[in-house]
Parts: structure tokens; sequence; C-alpha cells
């Protein structure tokens, strides 16, 4: 009686995560969409990079003190930490890769890495064991099947290997979408799972958790066209499925500049990203 029970319960459970998949997966932007809208923002990207440069080093500074002879950057974007991570370990070969061919294409001349590869991090066409570092920055977010990401990233790992990743969770940009919500209700704001997510999903990843948890970081602006500017030179503005489609009206304009105003404080409006920060080792030898 108690294996079935426990069979029927893994049945239940399974079938949440399915739903909970399934839901995510009606929310997030489309592959397609992610790729050409950062491959459109490579060359403004590098200039109002402020928070993927903390968030990175942040990451960089929680990896422990090892020395690969192969690593990846999976969503390695213009390449800023394939560079970092080319100084850091001057006799390693390295990987960038990136869903986004244009974001490739203006990393490559700049060096860092000795390939460059077009790829998705759900399906990463590298062979089984074949480095010891994946390091990621701000680009799982994007990833609809997390699970596939985490299972692609054991796979590709050697025994002991180490897979940093820093993402964004739900509260990103919060007061840009509650300022939304008070004009209009509709879809401005991209979406982001829960932190309980990555907790769920890295737990059951086969990977050991060293370390997983998520750190508010804070920007501030002047006025919300300079935010607004910024997340699309990033490639980062509202490419969510439900997102209102043709021009922004000017009355809903200055109605969220009004309702955003109600955030303001001394250093200006502020613009919080919750970041997951997560370092995972694959199982080495017993």
């Amino acid at each position: 009686m108690s294996l079935v029970m426990t069979d029927l319960s893994h049945c239940a459970v399974l079938k949440a995560v399915k739903q909970q998949q399934a839901t995510l997966q009606r929310h997030l932007p489309d592959k397609r969409q992610v790729a050409a809208s950062f491959s459109k923002a490579a060359g403004s990207y590098d200039s109002v990079a402020e928070l993927q440069r903390a968030v990175g080093s942040e990451l960089i500074s929680r990896l422990p003190d090892i020395a690969p002879a192969h690593w990846l950057d999976l969503g390695s974007g213009t390449g800023y930490f394939s560079r970092v991570l080319a100084n850091n370990f001057p006799d390693s070969d390295g990987v960038a890769l990136d869903i986004a061919e244009g974001m490739l294409r203006h990393a490559r001349p700049l060096g860092g890495a000795q390939h460059y590869i077009a790829g998705d991090a759900e399906n990463l066409p590298l062979r089984d064991a074949s480095v010891e570092l994946i390091f990621s920055s701000l680009a799982v977010q994007w990833c609809a099947d997390f699970a596939a990401v985490l299972s692609e990233a054991s796979r590709v790992l050697q025994p002991s290997g180490v897979f940093g990743f820093a993402s964004l969770c739900v509260g990103t940009l919060s007061e840009l979408r509650d300022s939304w919500q008070t004009v209009d209700g509709l879809v401005h704001v991209n979406r982001f799972r829960e932190f309980s997510d990555y907790q769920r999903l890295c737990a059951a990843s086969g990977l050991r958790v060293r370390s997983l948890d998520v750190l508010p970081h804070v920007l501030h602006y002047p006025d919300v066209r300079t935010l607004t500017h910024e997340l699309k030179a990033l490639g980062a503005h509202n490419i969510n499925p439900g997102r209102p489609g043709g021009l922004t009206g000017r009355a809903r304009i200055q109605a969220l500049i009004e309702a955003y105003e109600g955030f303001r404080q001394e250093d200006g409006l502020p613009a919080t990203y919750q970041v997951v920060y997560a370092v995972l080792e694959k199982p080495g030898p017993v």
C-alpha cells in the first residue's frame, strides 16, 4: 500500500510540474523573438549594461577556486565575461555560446573565447563531459524549460565540474509592472519564474547545490523614459506573449510616468531586479 501511495504522489508531483512548465512556456517569449531582439541590440548593449556587469562580477566572485581547462560562457552576449574568463584562466580553452547570432558576430572580433557557437541552452551542441566550468549570467531566465538547461549542464560537465548561473525571478521590475497595472492592466513587463521554482528544479537536477540565493539589485533613473530606453538598448524590453500590440498612446505613457513617480526616491526612480545566484556542482567519482 505504501508503495502505491508513493507512486501516486510522484505522479501528482510530475503532473503539477508539467502544468507549471506549460504555463511558463505560454508566458515566456518564443526563442526566435529572444534571438532577434538580442541580435538587434548587440551594438548598443555594452553602453547600458551596468546591471549585467555588476551581476556577472558578483557571480564570478562566488565561483569556487578552480582552474578549468575548458569552460563554457552560456548566453555569452557581447562576450564581456568570455574575456574576463579568458583573463582569469589564460591557459584554458573557452566556448562562447549564444542563441543570438548578432551577439556572436559582435563578440568574435573582440576575442576571449576560442570558439563561438550559436546554440540553445536547452539543447547544447557540446560533447558529454567536455567542460569543467559553465558560467551563465542573466541568460537562463529566457529559457522556458529550465529543467532541460540543468540536464544539459549536467551532461556536458565533467565530474566535479561547476555550473554557476545568475538569473532573474519574480519581483524583477516590480515598480514598472505595478505602474503599468494602474494604467491598463496589460502585459508590459517581462515575466520570470518564481525563486521557489529555481530551488525545486536545482534540488531535483542531480547536481549538488553549493549555494542558491536571491539578492535585490536596485538601479536608479532620472525618469521613466531613460529606463525604458535602456531596456530597449539591452534587448530586454517587453517580448512576452500577451504584450499589447502597436504603439503605446501618449495618454497612457503620461499615465505611466505619473504612476511611476509614486516610487521616486532621493536617488531617482528605482528599478529593482531580483537576481538569483547559484553555484551547482556535478558529483565526482566516489
